[in-house]
């Protein structure tokens, strides 16, 4: 594998992502419909195409095609007709690159982990209900016979380090096999094959599946996240009509793109533009927008917010919890002792994602 090929798209996969995660997204969708709609890949492409401005001669990052290719993990194939060569492959229904069949799983592996951490952290989830998963009663009972009692973050840690093990150990060599197996040896290859190569094993697959049915049932349709959500999809619907409305209370920089699309395009191009569907409107509401219109929204609800006071505070013990949490899981992590960059905090960017993506390459040498 080419591993700067492998950070970039990692990086970068998930800059178009709204704030507050799929209900951000789901919200900005909803509003958009009008003008072709949200999808965050497609505007993470825009970002590195079209909204990073560092240079005088072209616009965006002028990126290779294959960290372009791999940032867009979905597209609908309306979007990909649209999108030129990277939008080829939805197309021709092929398989992304190695690379980027690796930024996909790693990016599973950290949303999965983070997730059981967060739940516990704020109090939504609890040991007791977790020991239901068959994967995490499996590692739980590894650190309770090798440790007996411990203090509950320690109890907490040394479990999910030894899942996220687990997890790339898996990853890495069945992925090791599956493509000695296949004979691959150039990228038209890979693109041809009926499944992607990089893959779990079927046994993990399926404890994977499992885990998932159970966060989803207990911990993102928890009746405290699910208000909080609520609120959030209104704070974004409200904030894209504003921005809609008026110019004037988008950054400058956004600004003066909107307002050279809608003398081009009337009102629409204030929302969109014809590649990717998402226009200044969408891209004012940028992935670190959370935590500052929520913290507005906590410091001055109006009315309607005010029977949401404990689930915002819920949202403060999530926030809590998210802080500087994958310097501490990769930092314990036994698949990662020898990372000496250590690893940010989590972001919804997709930042997070690289420390455990250099280990998979590493700990499998896939590469």
């Amino acid at each position: 594998l080419n591993e700067d090929l492998t950070e970039a798209i990692a990086l970068a996969h998930d800059l178009g992502h709204t704030p507050f995660g799929h209900a951000g997204q789901d919200a900005l969708n909803e509003v958009t419909k009008p003008y072709g709609g949200f999808e965050h890949n497609a505007q993470s492409l825009r970002v590195v195409d079209e909204l990073e401005d560092k240079y005088a001669s072209f616009r965006g990052l002028n990126l290779s095609f294959e960290t372009r290719e791999g940032i867009l993990k979905h597209c609908s194939l309306a979007r990909a007709r649209k999108l030129g060569d990277v939008g080829q492959r939805f197309i021709e229904r092929g398989q992304p690159s190695l690379e980027a069949q690796l930024a996909n799983l790693a990016d599973e592996i950290a949303y999965n982990n983070h997730d059981i951490d967060d739940g516990l952290r704020a109090g939504l989830l609890s040991i007791a209900q977790l020991r239901e998963v068959p994967l995490f009663r499996r590692h739980h009972d590894m650190v309770l016979q090798a440790y007996g009692a411990l203090p509950h973050k320690q109890e907490r840690h040394e479990t999910i380090r030894r899942i996220m093990s687990t997890f790339v150990e898996d990853l890495t060599s069945t992925s090791a096999r599956r493509i000695a197996e296949s004979g691959v040896g150039h990228i038209d290859e890979v693109r041809a094959q009926p499944a992607p190569l990089m893959s779990y094993s079927e046994a993990m697959r399926a404890e994977i599946i499992e885990l998932k049915r159970f966060l989803h049932a207990q911990l993102y349709r928890h009746h405290q996240v699910y208000r909080v959500m609520n609120k959030a999809q209104r704070v974004v619907r409200d904030l894209f009509a504003a921005l809609f409305e008026d110019l004037r209370l988008m950054p400058p920089e956004f600004a003066v793109v909107a307002a050279r699309l809608e003398a081009d395009e009337g009102a629409e191009g204030r929302a969109r533009d014809g590649r990717s569907g998402a226009g200044p409107a969408a891209a004012a509401l940028g992935p670190r927008v959370d935590r500052h219109v929520f913290a507005d929204a906590v410091a001055r609800p109006d009315p309607q917010d005010r029977a949401l006071a404990p689930e915002l505070e819920v949202l403060r013990r999530l926030a809590d919890a998210g802080k500087g949490k994958y310097r501490r899981l990769i930092a314990d992590a036994g698949v990662a002792g020898d990372d000496d960059r250590g690893a940010a905090d989590h972001q919804v960017s997709g930042i997070d994602d690289v420390p455990l993506l250099f280990h998979l390459v590493r700990l499998g040498r896939l590469g």
